[in-house]
C-alpha cells in the first residue's frame, strides 16, 4: 500500500468519526407524528393513557384488543336470540377513519342493542355521518389557538387552550331533535360544537373531533390534562372497550433492524455500508475471479465394452459362452430386483417369479426350460444364442 492510498483512507476515516460524534451530540428531532398508538412515547402517542386510563376510569373495566369491530365483536354475538353476549362501551381514538363496511355495520349493531360507542377523531365515516344526520367541517384559523369546554354544568367554567395538534373539525350539522352538543371550541372569536352525544337505538354515539386530548403532549400538561379525564366521564358505568394500536404501524417489522432503520444516523450508516460492500463485491470479484477450467465429463464407455466383448464372443465362435454369460446375467438381476433365491429353478421359482413380475407362466417355464437344457448340453449353436436371448427378453 502506497503512502497516498494510506492518507485518502486516514482523511476518510476522520471524516466518518466526525460525522458520528456530530450526530451524537445533535438533539434528536421531535417526531410530532399523530400515531396515537399506545406504545409511542412521542407527543401524540397514547402511551400515557395507557398507563393511566383505569385511573382515568376508576368505574369502568378496561378491556383493549387490536383487532377489527367486526371481528372482536362478531363473535360476541349471540344468533339465537340476536343480542351480544357483552354490554358495554366501545372506544376509539385516532387521527383519522379507519373502519371498514363489515365493521361499521356491526358497531352500528352493537350500539342499537343498547351499548355506547366513543369516538375521537378528526373525521368520521360518511356512512356514520349520514345515518345519525349529522356532518362535520373545518375552519382555517388565523391563530394557533383553540380554546375547549363543556356545557356541563359542573365543568361549564373551565376552558382549556390547546395549540400543537389540535383539530380544526367540527360539526356543523347536528340533528337538533335528538342530539345533544356536549362541547364546543372556540377559533378566532367562532364557536363550533366538537362533542356531540347522538341516541341510536337503544345506545348513543359520543362524537368527538379532537383525539389530540388524549395524547402525551396534553396529558402531561396539567392546565390540560383534566380535560381528557372530562370528557372520559360521560361514558356510562360499566366495561370500556378500547381498540388499541401498539404502534403507529401495525405492520412494522419485529426484526433487530427495525431500530437501525428507525434512527437516522444509524440507517444511513447501514445504507453505505450495504453500498461500500457492494461495490467491494462487484469490483473485486470481476478482477480476481479465476478462469474456470472446461471439465469434460466422462465418458460411459460400459455399452461400448458389452459390445466389444459380445463381437469378440462371436467372432470367435462361442456359443456356450455367450448363453452362459447371459444366463448369469438373468439370474443376477432376478435376485437384485425381485429378491428370490434362484439354487433350484422349480415349481416354487417359477410361481413366485410369476407373482413378483406379473409376466406370463408359460414364457418363465420356457426361460427355465432353456437354462437347464443349456446346462446339460455342453455344445451350443449361434440358433440357441439367438432363442435364449429372445426368451430372456420376455421377462426383463
Amino acid at each position: 500500500m502506497n503512502r497516498t492510498l494510506k492518507i485518502y483512507i486516514a482523511f476518510f476515516v476522520l471524516i466518518v468519526i466526525g460525522i458520528i460524534v456530530i450526530d451524537a451530540n445533535r438533539s434528536k428531532p421531535i417526531d410530532w407524528t399523530p400515531s396515537y398508538a399506545t406504545k409511542d412515547k412521542i407527543p401524540f402517542g397514547l402511551f400515557v393513557l395507557d398507563n393511566e386510563i383505569d385511573s382515568l376510569l376508576p368505574n369502568h373495566k378496561v378491556e383493549r384488543f387490536q383487532s377489527t369491530v367486526y371481528e372482536f365483536l362478531d363473535p360476541k354475538y349471540s344468533y339465537d336470540d340476536s343480542t351480544y353476549t357483552v354490554k358495554g362501551s366501545l372506544l376509539f381514538i385516532s387521527q383519522n377513519n379507519e373502519f371498514d363496511q363489515s365493521s361499521l355495520d356491526e358497531l352500528l349493531w352493537f350500539v342499537e342493542q343498547g351499548n355506547t360507542a366513543f369516538l375521537s377523531m378528526t373525521n368520521f365515516p360518511e356512512t356514520l355521518m349520514d345515518t345519525l344526520k349529522t356532518d362535520f367541517g373545518n375552519q382555517y384559523s388565523l391563530t394557533d389557538s383553540l380554546y375547549f369546554n363543556l356545557n356541563n354544568a359542573v365543568f361549564r367554567q373551565q376552558k382549556y387552550v390547546f395549540k400543537k395538534g389540535a383539530s380544526l373539525s367540527y360539526f356543523n350539522k347536528t340533528d337538533s331533535l335528538n342530539a345533544t352538543v356536549l362541547g364546543h371550541q372556540e377559533i378566532d372569536t367562532a364557536r363550533h360544537a366538537n362533542f356531540l352525544k347522538v341516541p341510536f337505538g337503544k345506545g348513543n354515539f359520543y362524537l368527538h373531533t379532537q383525539p389530540a386530548a388524549f395524547s402525551n403532549y396534553y396529558l402531561l400538561n396539567k392546565k390540560n390534562s383534566d380535560y381528557c379525564a372530562n370528557i372520559l366521564s360521560y361514558l356510562p358505568k360499566g366495561k370500556v372497550f378500547w381498540q388499541s394500536k401498539g404502534y403507529g404501524n401495525e405492520e412494522i417489522s419485529g426484526s433487530p433492524l427495525r431500530y437501525i432503520t428507525s434512527q437516522p444516523a444509524l440507517k444511513w450508516a447501514w445504507y453505505l455500508f450495504l453500498i461500500g460492500m457492494l461495490t467491494f463485491i462487484i469490483f473485486n470479484a470481476k478482477r480476481r475471479q479465476r478462469v474456470i477450467p472446461i471439465k469434460v465429463p466422462l465418458q460411459n464407455t460400459t455399452v461400448d465394452f458389452t459390445k466389444t466383448i459380445g463381437n469378440l464372443y462371436l467372432q470367435e465362435g462361442n456359443h456356450y459362452v455367450i448363453i452362459d454369460k447371459k444366463i448369469i446375467y438373468f439370474l443376477e438381476k432376478i435376485r437384485t430386483d425381485y429378491l428370490l433365491d434362484t439354487f433350484n429353478l422349480d415349481e416354487t421359482f417359477i410361481n413366485r417369479l410369476h407373482q413378483k413380475t406379473g409376466k406370463d407362466k408359460s414364457d418363465i417355464e420356457n426361460v427355465v426350460q432353456l437354462i437347464k437344457k443349456h446346462r446339460n448340453n455342453l455344445d451350443s449353436t449361434e440358433k440357441d444364442v439367438i432363442e435364449i436371448s429372445k426368451a430372456i427378453e420376455k421377462i426383463k
